[in-house]
C-alpha cells in the first residue's frame, strides 16, 4: 500500500504560501512537490472547499491562503484532504461467518478506532502556524540556497 504524504505535502505548501508575497500558481506549487500541476489542483480544492484557501484564475492568479495559519489545526488539514486512511492495517473477511475472525476484527476495529481518535487529538492540539519556523530564518535558508547554485 503506497504512503498516503498530503497531509504533510499540503502542510509544506500553506506554510510556504504563507511565506510567499501574492498568490501561488498550481505550477509553481507543483514544481515544489514534484507532482503534476492537476494533482496539485484536485489536492487543493478540498482546501478550497473547507475555506482555508481561495484560487484565482488568469494572469496574477493562483492559490492563496483565507485563513491565518494559527487558525488551522493538523486535523483541519486532514478533514478538508477527506480524511485520508491513517493505517495501512486492515480487517479480516476472507470468512466473515467464521466467530475467531469475527473477534479477531471486533479487536482490531476497536484498537484502531482508539488508536485514531488518540491522532486525531494530538493533530487537534497542533497549528499550522506552529511548524513555520521564524520568516527571518527562511528568508536566511533561502538566501544561502539561492547562493549555491
Amino acid at each position: 500500500m503506497p504512503i498516503d504524504s498530503r497531509l504533510s505535502r499540503m502542510l509544506h505548501v500553506l506554510v510556504h504560501m504563507d511565506r510567499h508575497e501574492g498568490p501561488m500558481t498550481s505550477d509553481t506549487i507543483s514544481v515544489m512537490l514534484g507532482t503534476n500541476p492537476v494533482v496539485v489542483r484536485r489536492t487543493m480544492a478540498g482546501l478550497k472547499a473547507a475555506g482555508y484557501v481561495a484560487s484565482e484564475k488568469g494572469h496574477g492568479g493562483g492559490w492563496s491562503l483565507t485563513t491565518p495559519l494559527d487558525r488551522i489545526t493538523l486535523l483541519d488539514i486532514h478533514l478538508a484532504l477527506g480524511r485520508p486512511k491513517i493505517f495501512a492495517i486492515g480487517l479480516s473477511d476472507d470468512d466473515p461467518n467464521c466467530l475467531i475472525e469475527r473477534a479477531v476484527n471486533a479487536a482490531m476495529m476497536a484498537t484502531l478506532t482508539d488508536a485514531e481518535r488518540l491522532l486525531h487529538a494530538k493533530l487537534a492540539e497542533i497549528t499550522v502556524a506552529s511548524l513555520a519556523p521564524d520568516a527571518d530564518q527562511i528568508k536566511a535558508y533561502v538566501a544561502q540556497r539561492a547562493g549555491q547554485t
